[in-house]
């Protein structure tokens, strides 16, 4: 059920930009290993350094009591959490929560679809690169197209309004697929979003600068082939909206980090599955929320003022913006799969 806010945003940093949405990572571990996201080699968090489920719950209602409308859950893969089932739950009966997500490569959609509804998620974002086995098999470096498709297929099934694509296009991979990958999801009636590709870590796969696809060539490629108008509609997120003429149901979304920098209004924090509250996906801005929530044990997920006045105080750290350059070496080492998507 979609739920109204009743609460009032009280997490407002120095520039004045309200933060209502947290991406909250619940592991670093993935079944795949995306060439853009994770090195062949990963070494991922001791598992006794991740924020418990328990802990998970106390900041995301933390945030919820703080303004925060939209929580996403992400990873790694959220969905090889054990009893990651019982937090959807715990932030789906939230009445304050209006939006409950999860972005999911898809591999165990096929399993959880149902159970994810049941819990009370209103959205999912789908990570999908290609539509050829071999070459997903190549980009996720040991996945299978059809646990994926299965999967999409699945969350379609049990009645999910709001499915969306999130696909990274980069020249040379997949640049060849922009047009099966929108056909894809305007015969399902789903939305796709395309990424500019965010260097963080180090993935040594590819030069990132020789890959770039951006968010202009994409629009102009896709403007040739379908009759586009721009629109106002947000999902919480960064990305900027299209819909075709011919399809009322289904969208385009460009996110663009490098070619069109959309930090002035941005309303996004981060949670690692450490429990490091980032104020920016490109800089090291950040709080530890998962020492603030073990020095106060006894503290009640209704009754938790010292991890909300370090939320509310942590605004004052939040920068102006990130600083990407794909001509120099990463400035974030963290990968994207640490960081949450």
């Amino acid at each position: 059920m979609i739920k109204t806010s009743a609460n009032k945003p009280q997490l407002i940093d120095r520039f004045g930009r309200e933060v209502t949405y947290v991406r909250l990572s619940v592991t670093d571990r993935c079944d795949l290993r995306c060439v853009y996201c994770m090195s062949e080699d990963m070494k991922f968090v001791p598992r006794e350094q991740l924020l418990t489920l328990e802990e998970m719950n106390r900041i995301g209602k933390a945030f919820i009591d703080l303004g925060v409308n939209k929580i996403r859950l992400t990873g790694g893969e959220p969905l090889t959490r054990r009893n990651i089932l019982s937090v959807f739950k715990t932030l789906g009966s939230e009445e304050n929560l209006k939006d409950l997500t999860v972005t999911t490569n898809g591999t165990l959609l096929e399993k959880y679809a149902q159970p994810l509804k049941d819990a009370g998620v209103t959205r999912i974002n789908v990570s999908l690169d290609t539509l050829r086995a071999d070459r997903f098999k190549k980009i996720t470096r040991i996945g299978k197209l059809e646990k994926t498709l299965a999967g999409i297929e699945a969350a379609l099934r049990v009645g999910f309004k709001k499915i969306k694509l999130n696909a990274v296009i980069m020249h040379g991979h997949n640049d060849d697929e922009i047009i099966d990958l929108v056909e894809y999801v305007r015969v399902r009636n789903m939305d796709i979003s395309f990424i500019e590709e965010m260097p963080l870590g180090e993935i040594g796969d590819h030069d990132r600068a020789k890959t770039y696809y951006s968010s202009d060539d994409l629009r102009e490629l896709l403007q040739n082939h379908y009759n586009l108008t721009a629109t106002t509609e947000q999902t919480g997120g960064p990305a900027k909206y299209y819909r075709f003429a011919d399809n009322d149901e289904s969208r385009i979304g460009f996110i663009s980090p490098h070619s069109h920098n959309f930090c002035d209004d941005c309303n996004r924090v981060r949670v690692t599955a450490e429990g490091m509250l980032l104020l920016c996906l490109g800089q090291e801005h950040s709080l530890d929320l998962r020492k603030v929530v073990r020095a106060n044990p006894d503290a009640s997920i209704n009754d938790d003022e010292a991890l909300k006045q370090a939320i509310i105080g942590a605004m004052q750290l939040k920068p102006k913006g990130h600083d990407f350059n794909l001509n120099e070496q990463p400035i974030i080492m963290r990968h994207m799969s640490a960081t949450g998507g």
